[in-house]
């Protein structure tokens, strides 16, 4: 994922060099000269992400409980509100598939010490963006607001728990998130590759049946960490 990060943010930096090169050119092409005047537009993305967690211990042990993220997918819908030339409100619900691995070191049998949480989340993030001026076919923004998330695989229903192999969590989480991104005015759309962080404010695990469970009486809290990278079409 980091690799993918690097290679987006060069991207970034290479498609800006060569609009904003053209920018200065004799007679330099505005693509979509009025687009951003519109009230609402709306659009779609596609992106991958890396989820992972922010475990507080209640006591420190010499091993905790080690994470592994891996990478997913991300598709959904853009809705988007003029508030005022440099300010826009922004509604963008999507479906997010992800994988997060746990490893529990103080077990020798790999059936208790490794668990798969798989989750298909539905993402409601409710965002501002603050863009910069315009130039030429470029336009750069920040955003941040707040957003809550459905977990569809949350196990948060099951009575079985880690003594049964079933890792659960609730079922809704509320997050904050702080991005940015590009605006690239092309002939017929506008293309917006962006990164944005997800960071869970309230604790989202489910403990073991068992108050002294080994696998989850020890966690103070365990809260969503994520990058998200989306790809927006308008």
């Amino acid at each position: 994922m980091k690799k993918i990060v690097v290679l987006i943010l060069l991207a970034f930096t290479s498609v800006g060099h060569s609009q904003t090169k053209g920018m200065f050119s004799y007679d330099p092409l505005v693509n979509l000269e009025n687009f951003d005047k519109s009230k609402v537009y709306w659009g779609y993305f596609l992106g991958f992400n890396s989820y992972g967690f922010k475990i507080d211990y209640k006591n420190l042990q010499p091993k905790d409980i080690e994470v592994e993220n891996t990478s997913g997918f991300n598709v959904g819908l853009v809705g988007d509100v003029r508030i005022q030339e440099y300010i826009n409100l922004r509604f963008e619900p999507g479906l997010y598939y992800t994988q997060r691995n746990l490893t529990f070191p103080n077990f020798t049998r790999e059936l208790d010490s490794y668990r798969e949480v798989k989750s298909t989340y539905i993402h409601f993030p409710l965002l501002l963006k603050f863009s910069a001026l315009r130039t030429g076919n470029v336009r750069p923004y920040l955003e941040g607001g707040l957003s809550t998330t459905l977990n569809l695989g949350s196990n948060s229903k099951s009575t079985d728990d880690n003594l049964q192999q079933r890792f659960r969590m609730k079922q809704w989480s509320t997050n904050y998130e702080l991005g940015f991104g590009i605006d690239l005015y092309f002939e017929y759309f506008k293309f917006s590759p962006s990164i944005r962080g997800v960071f869970g404010m309230k604790d989202e695990l489910i403990r073991d049946n068992d108050p002294n469970s080994p696998w989850t009486s020890n966690i103070e809290s365990l809260k969503t960490r994520a990058i998200l990278i989306n790809f927006t079409f308008h």
